[in-house]
């Protein structure tokens, strides 16, 4: 699991002007995708790369046709953990610990569920091989709650990093969104096909569409592949809950640009290629590195109004939460059309957030 990097990006916050009730809509809980669909590449599409044309219903499995020979397509190789944790007091009180972010000290980040009831110091053991110690609550409970975890070993020695991948995988499970009731038959299909480096709270769910297959007819294409990392974390669940985007809290997420990305990024643009970026990680990563120079670190970019990107041209993504930072950089990086777009998912019966169905998206012009 990747430590602590010092360097923070942050993101100006000009005023815009807007107000989160904008980034409402109605979404009916029965467009809420409870199971992911086989193959994963059957997905439909919504395609709106060009404004000034109607936008066209595909499949993710038409994505090779939907691209040219040149563009570049990037995506986030970050592993979900399997972070939630359901344990149990000597008296037999349910408590549940869901691991948000390892801390370069060895402590977990953590929501601690009921969290009042659980003192400092408590310890629990869901098996042999593990011992979930639960700390202080961080920052005075100004992050949501959120306490201090260690795991430990039988004998109370701390864990390793590769230690904890062992004993998570036997005693945790997926930290699916609470939105999704249902449970998963295969945990994998949380997770992409190229799920490389463990450390993520939440999957970057527009990645869940691939298939290696799926990969294979790109690269056919004459379309290049590359990878970032970027930890998704706990804002992935959560509503903006102030009244303007700019006033917006947003924590930091983990991030890592391998040189060779950014060199294929350049190389694309250069030629006239097109820069698509799977999900908003991947967009967070990217428009990080182009407005710090900096490739790895941490990222508090928050993407509204009118703020311009200078590293990716496509977007492909799901459809997300209303009242949320996605919505918000969605709406940066589209305009307003994402509200027809909206409205026609739902009229046309997609499938919508982690689960659910995709876009395309073209990159609104830079005046």
């Amino acid at each position: 699991m990747p430590e602590d990097n010092q360097y923070t990006y942050e993101s100006p916050r000009p005023e815009s002007g807007l107000r989160m009730d904008d980034y409402d809509y109605d979404l009916p809980e029965s467009f809420i995708a409870q199971h992911p669909l086989e193959p994963r590449d059957s997905a439909r599409l919504l395609v709106s790369v060009d404004p000034s044309v109607h936008a066209s219903h595909h499949h993710v499995y038409d994505l090779p046709s939907l691209l040219a020979p040149g563009d570049l397509l990037v995506v986030n190789e970050t592993r979900v953990i399997p972070a939630r944790l359901n344990l149990h007091k000597d008296t037999g009180g349910a408590v549940e610990v869901f691991l948000l972010e390892r801390s370069a000290d060895g402590a977990w980040q953590a929501l601690v569920k009921p969290s009042r009831k659980v003192a400092i110091g408590a310890h629990f053991q869901p098996g042999p091989g593990l011992i979930v110690e639960v700390g202080a609550t961080i920052d005075g409970g100004q992050r949501g709650g959120q306490r201090s975890v260690r795991l430990l070993a039988d004998d109370g020695s701390p864990l390793s990093p590769d230690e904890e991948e062992v004993a998570l995988e036997r005693y945790g499970s997926a930290p699916l969104p609470p939105y999704i009731t249902a449970p998963l038959a295969n945990a994998e299909r949380y997770q992409t096909t190229y799920a490389r480096v463990t450390g993520s709270a939440a999957a970057p769910t527009a990645g869940l569409h691939f298939t290696p297959e799926l990969f294979e007819a790109i690269r056919a294409k004459g379309i290049d592949i590359a990878k970032v990392d970027l930890s998704v974390g706990l804002d992935t669940f959560r509503p903006v809950t102030a009244d303007r985007p700019e006033d917006h809290d947003i924590h930091s997420e983990r991030f890592s640009v391998p040189e060779s990305t950014w060199e294929a990024v350049l190389r694309t643009k250069a030629s006239g290629g097109r820069v698509v970026a799977v999900g908003t990680t991947t967009v967070r990563s990217l428009e990080t590195t182009a407005a710090s120079g900096v490739f790895q670190g941490r990222t508090k970019l928050l993407i509204y109004g009118d703020y311009r990107f200078d590293a990716v041209d496509l977007l492909m993504t799901n459809f997300h939460l209303p009242r949320s930072s996605l919505l918000l950089l969605v709406e940066a990086f589209t305009g307003t059309r994402w509200r027809s777009l909206y409205k026609l998912a739902l009229d046309s019966q997609y499938r919508f957030l982690s689960l659910g169905d995709a876009l395309l998206l073209g990159r609104r012009p830079h005046w």
